[in-house]
């Protein structure tokens, strides 16, 4: 069952190497627990196509190891219902793990604090 939704920032942290403190929040995660919206695949796509990191490499196997979770009609319905602001990926992230019951992984966590019902981790900070 998914329990965790990767913000983009989260896993350019990872695969960068950066913030090392997160590394036991990853391998204390049961198999299946952590998985990345396709909403934030998208964004990570997006930033690699135009030259940030991560390189497609790092991403594709970073996808093989966490689900790539589809961002379905339960998601969309859910996002209708967010007060909106800026940062539209970011909405479509709580939206989605909203709807399936899950918390948004994030360092920033300013950028979702208005949203109602969210729950959120910041693994940058360790246990």
């Amino acid at each position: 069952m998914i329990r965790y939704l990767l913000d983009t920032d989260i896993v350019i942290y990872a695969l960068t190497g950066q913030f090392p403190q997160m590394r036991p929040r990853f391998e204390s995660r049961a198999p299946g627990d952590v998985a990345v919206s396709a909403v934030t695949f998208a964004e990570l796509a997006l930033g690699t196509a135009n030259g940030k990191p991560p390189t497609d490499d790092a991403l594709k196997a970073f996808a093989a190891l966490y689900s790539v979770v589809p961002f379905d009609e339960a998601a969309a319905r859910v996002y209708a219902t967010l007060p909106f602001r800026r940062a539209r990926f970011d909405r479509l992230l709580a939206a989605h793990a909203l709807s399936i019951g899950a918390v948004v992984v994030s360092n920033n966590e300013a950028d979702f604090a208005d949203v109602p019902g969210l729950a959120i981790e910041n693994w940058t900070l360790g246990d």
